[in-house]
């Protein structure tokens, strides 16, 4: 007997074989015995189909036809399975259908040369190489289309819940499962600036928020990279700003909430602490953390007003001992009012703090010892250090006298 009469033999119970061989996959790959990830109907089918192909194709020769290969990558991608899963069930495949073969070419009516038997193994193993490809190939398309798939779906999502395009609760928790967000807060909103348009000033960030257990969603704007984190606890949020610190980027960061609905409301706070940083300075800054510059940031138009009335005469000097008035009060403030730490800091005798801060109550006429006027130097110094505020029209005017 000719070896094809022996693969017509076995041809013909190809229902039963396909069941066979789908049975021997389950059994030996784990992956595939998840029911709920690949119905055992399914497997069946594609394991008969392409126990049908090899057979046809080594009854018949001719150029073999990948497409019920690339089929099954495309279904198998689809359904989830990981590729090297695949390549094993394929191998299993091609193993138990050649095992069948020689079977029975070996039955006592059957005798097939050695030979015959050599040449038809290389054939079946070529024929194996070029399935594999083939759904190797359909698989890689196919995840590539569905990574594509699902991230624009999430960017939709991420930008409807900065937008406020989703109110109602329930749909606010199915966005938030998609995203892998808990359902309720607290949460926090992350803004941080892009140094050119489309580049991640955080970029790798939400791995690495997801490997500290905090999980998080982004979206990427021409000038900022915004995203939502789930902060369970101060601990928590304490672990996320430190991992935004290791970006050295500029990044303004929420009060925390409880309610997704508020998502756009924090996004401003954000933006509003990303831009009371002094321009050009890396750091992290929290709304919560100085109140007054974010008061300051919101308002650059009135803080530029109130700028260049609390502080035009020291504005007005020579660029030397203009800064030097201005650092020095800077530093009084971040000093808590005292003169001397204030002169550790610059590296100068206390008296000559002492002085300048004089010089500017002269300038200003407002005393430092007066709690109202203070709050008002306080202010107009965060106005001089906001990029905000140095954009308005009347930070020009308050300027143009130099």
């Amino acid at each position: 007997m000719d070896l094809s009469d022996a693969i017509a033999a076995i041809h013909e119970q190809l229902p039963e074989l396909g069941e066979r061989i789908a049975e021997r996959i389950r059994a030996d790959v784990p992956a595939y015995a998840d029911e709920s990830l690949i119905p055992f109907d399914s497997l069946r089918r594609s394991c008969t189909a392409n126990a049908d192909l090899v057979l046809r194709h080594l009854r018949r020769s001719g150029a073999p036809d990948p497409g019920p290969a690339r089929e099954t990558g495309r279904i198998r991608a689809e359904q989830g399975m990981p590729l090297a899963d695949i390549l094993h069930a394929y191998r299993i495949g091609f193993e138990f259908l050649w095992s069948e073969i020689l079977t029975q070419a070996r039955t006592p009516h059957t005798t097939v040369p050695d030979a015959q038997l050599v040449d038809r193994s290389a054939e079946i193993w070529h024929l194996f190489g070029l399935y594999a490809e083939a759904v190797a190939a359909a698989h890689r398309e196919t995840t590539a289309e569905l990574a594509v798939q699902r991230g624009a779906r999430r960017s939709a999502l991420v930008e409807a819940l900065f937008s406020g395009v989703i109110t109602d609760r329930i749909t606010l928790w199915d966005a938030a499962r998609e995203l892998g967000l808990p359902e309720r807060g607290p949460y926090s909103v992350v803004a941080a600036a892009a140094s050119s348009p489309g580049e991640e000033p955080l970029s790798g960030v939400e791995t690495s928020l997801r490997q500290a257990h905090l999980p998080s969603a982004w979206r990427l704007l021409p000038d900022q990279q915004i995203g939502l984190i789930a902060v369970a606890t101060p601990e928590a949020e304490a672990t996320g700003l430190r991992i935004l610190r290791r970006a050295g980027a500029r990044v303004g960061v929420s009060p925390r909430f409880s309610s997704l609905r508020d998502t756009p409301q924090a996004l401003r706070f954000a933006r509003l602490a990303l831009a009371g940083l002094p321009d050009g300075s890396p750091g992290v800054a929290r709304f919560d953390d100085n109140p007054l510059a974010m008061l300051v940031a919101a308002a650059p138009v009135e803080a530029a007003h109130l700028m260049n009335v609390v502080l035009k005469p020291v504005l007005d000097l020579p660029g030397l001992e203009r800064t030097r008035l201005l650092g020095t009060l800077e530093h009084w403030f971040d000093a808590g009012g005292s003169a001397a730490t204030t002169a550790e800091r610059l590296y100068v005798h206390p008296n000559t703090v002492r002085y300048r801060l004089r010089r500017v109550e002269e300038l200003t006429g407002r005393s430092l010892s007066d709690p109202h006027t203070v709050a008002d130097l306080r202010a107009a110094l965060l106005a001089t250090r906001s990029p905000a505020t140095a954009r308005s029209p009347d930070t020009d005017q308050a300027t143009s006298t130099e």
